[in-house]
């Protein structure tokens, strides 16, 4: 399997931080928030289980614009080789 050598950018990384301090942040925001702070200045990947999560708020018209753009970043460091 192949690695995705992405990276979240310290603009994205600064959001996901606020929104990990956010008290009114969704439980979802912050689980993608996590996720791509995880990926920022390191080597992880997005987990098969962020993934799907990603990709639900992605296509629910109801996301959150804070919601989508952390699922798009997620999703761009995801491994494009898994099924």
């Amino acid at each position: 399997m192949s690695n995705n050598t992405k990276k979240t950018s310290s603009d994205l990384a600064s959001v996901a931080a606020k929104t990990l301090h956010d008290p009114n942040a969704s439980a979802i925001q912050k689980a993608l928030a996590g996720s791509a702070l995880s990926q920022a200045g390191s080597s992880n990947q997005t987990s098969g289980a962020m993934e799907h999560l990603a990709s639900a708020a992605l296509k629910n018209p109801k996301s959150a614009p804070l919601t989508k753009q952390l699922a798009a970043s997620v999703l761009a460091q995801a491994n494009k080789e898994r099924k």
